[in-house]
């Protein structure tokens, strides 16, 4: 079963499900592009993106994040967000690239980011 990690108007988190630390921003309303947002969409999705890594980079001391929006498959406007390792399967192709060696990472439990990152998405709920 699948649940929003965090929730707003505008849009969604969602936990892709890795070995790597990967995260999916969705918009709320269904837009195919980011240049298809109104700017209050564009610019929540972009401080979503800029927290996730952030908090990402503090927690799991990642060799690299990489950003990416897609949306071939699944035309509603996503943003993914991924921790990358040296020991990381791909690393350093592409996640969606030709699988480099079997991956033994031993990265910290994801609840413990989970919790750190709506800490820091909180103020994001703040309307006033």
């Amino acid at each position: 079963m699948k649940f929003n990690m965090f929730e707003h108007p505008l849009g969604y988190i969602l936990r892709h499900e890795d070995e790597l630390p990967w995260l999916k921003i969705f918009s709320a309303y269904p837009y195919k592009e980011l240049s298809d947002c109104d700017l209050k969409t564009k610019k929540f999705l972009l401080e979503c993106m800029d927290i996730c890594e952030k908090t990402l980079i503090e927690y799991y001391n990642p060799e690299k994040i990489n950003c990416a929006i897609f949306g071939n498959y699944l035309p509603h406007l996503h943003i993914h967000v991924m921790a990358r390792f040296k020991e990381d399967a791909f690393f350093p192709e592409s996640t969606w690239g030709i699988k480099q060696r079997e991956s033994n990472l031993v990265l910290p439990p994801f609840k413990g980011f989970e919790a750190l990152l709506n800490i820091r998405l909180a103020p994001l709920l703040d309307f006033s």
